[in-house]
């Protein structure tokens, strides 16, 4: 692969997920990290909204909002640009200058003349720092990606040891992968078992090996594809629909907490301070997440969820009794501290 097409690979790569690294570009890729680095700073001398961040919990990230979307290229300009790359001065020697500023446009929509240098004091860097770490804790272990990326090159079937969540220990599964995709900070692999799409979340993948068979995949069917059809399919379930009422104050933590699960949520407060809300799930016992609310919130409907709430809100009072000491004459109970 040339580099004029490699750059519209990289480009495609960074559009595919909100940040990566330049080990699993460069796996993608099958260069050097050094070759991806310099890429991303062709990219960046475009124009492109590329940023980098060093150290542990860093990467390459596309910066999100009016930004290069390879999907606005006609054809011509997507083949100009895979045979010329960003270059305006190789575009121009084959007569496709004006194909090339066109194709620059959409891929740096909000692009302006170069700002004198005293208009820009700060670098990117300065700016915007990305920290991935999560919340309350450290990252939990992956395996070695850049072995994990190798291996899938090779193009075969993978047995993997796997620990199902919620499950206490792995089990060996025989997939036809994918490949690998990164979403919200975590790390999945994509592959078919026993003929249906799977995501796998690496930080609960034991090991794999690589097996003496070509993988399978399912006519037609690819990494992208694959892993947007899983996550669509995901978030679009809703096979039970909650409605409860939340406390006015707890509505940006409800976005947080719920995610794409939060479906509606009313435009103003009731007579209590609460808003009514909506939250899809693929099953009733999926309501429990709303525990973590707990006296803030109210599930209203249906009838089975909001027995479970009572349900599981009694064994955890049980469970939370307080401790007593008995003595001949009463019982007596311990301060609270």
């Amino acid at each position: 692969m040339g580099r004029p097409q490699r750059l519209i690979e990289l480009l495609a790569a960074l559009q595919a997920r909100p940040r990566t690294t330049a080990e699993a570009l460069a796996g993608e890729l099958g260069v050097s990290k050094r070759t991806v680095l310099r890429d991303v700073r062709a990219l960046v001398d475009a124009g492109i909204p590329v940023f980098t961040e060093r150290g542990t919990y860093g990467g390459i990230s596309l910066l999100p909002g009016d930004q290069a979307d390879l999907s606005k290229l006609t054809t011509g300009e997507a083949d100009l640009l895979r045979a010329v790359g960003l270059d305006p001065d190789r575009a121009r020697r084959v007569g496709g200058e004006a194909a090339a500023r066109s194709a620059l446009r959409k891929l740096t929509p909000r692009r302006s003349p170069p700002p004198a240098r005293d208009d820009l004091p700060l670098s990117l860097a300065d700016v915007i720092a990305i920290d991935n770490r999560p919340w309350f804790g450290e990252a939990a272990p992956l395996p070695d990606v850049a072995a994990l990326v190798r291996d899938l090159r090779k193009g075969r079937r993978l047995r993997i040891g796997y620990r199902p969540s919620g499950a206490a220990a792995a089990e060996d599964f025989v997939v036809d992968p994918y490949g690998l995709v990164e979403r919200a900070g975590r790390w999945y692999l994509v592959g078919d078992r026993d003929g249906r799409p799977r995501m796998f979340a690496l930080t609960r993948l034991r090991d794999w090996t690589v097996l003496d068979a070509d993988r399978r995949l399912r006519p037609g069917a690819d990494l992208v594809g694959t892993a947007r059809e899983l996550g669509e399919a995901l978030e679009s379930r809703q096979d039970v629909i909650v409605t409860a009422r939340v406390d006015a104050g707890s509505i940006d933590l409800a976005r947080r907490i719920l995610g794409a699960r939060l479906r509606t949520v009313g435009d103003r407060p009731d007579g209590d301070g609460r808003v009514e809300i909506t939250v899809a799930y693929g099953a009733l016992d999926g309501a429990r997440q709303l525990l973590q609310f707990s006296d803030h919130i109210e599930v209203v409907a249906p009838e089975p969820a909001r027995r479970l709430i009572h349900r599981l809100a009694a064994r955890i009072a049980h469970t939370h009794r307080p401790a007593t000491v008995n003595t001949s004459a009463e019982t007596v109970h311990p301060p609270l501290m």
